[in-house]
């Protein structure tokens, strides 16, 4: 069995930075792509940004340039560097993790960016 345990969430005010920290722990081989996903209330999740075991990385439009995804294979953890944020990034933060056999989600982090 695989877990990931989300960090970094919390109450910030637009303009600020906060960063996430995703820690897989477990029956871990090896994890492949790791991403950040994100839900707000009444909408539907959406990718955030995604990144190869290798470093490749993908974002949303809606965070590019303000959000930097970034992992440590040796720690089995990734992170999520959020800049310049907006209300609009207001949201519960999912960590997924794609492994051998399937994929994982951790239980979220709340962001809240007030205006």
């Amino acid at each position: 069995q695989v877990q990931l345990v989300e960090s970094g969430g919390g109450l910030v005010q637009a303009g600020g930075s906060l960063r996430l920290s995703c820690a897989a722990s477990g029956s871990i081989f090896r994890i492949g792509s790791m991403g950040w996903y994100r839900q707000a209330p009444g909408q539907q999740r959406e990718l955030v940004a995604s990144i190869t075991r290798g470093g490749t990385t993908n974002y949303a439009d809606s965070v590019k340039g303000r959000f930097t995804i970034s992992r440590d294979n040796a720690k089995n953890t990734a992170y999520l560097q959020m800049n310049s944020l907006k209300p609009e990034d207001t949201a519960v933060y999912h960590c997924t993790a794609s492994l051998v056999l399937r994929d994982y989600w951790g239980q979220g982090t709340q962001v809240t960016v007030s205006s």
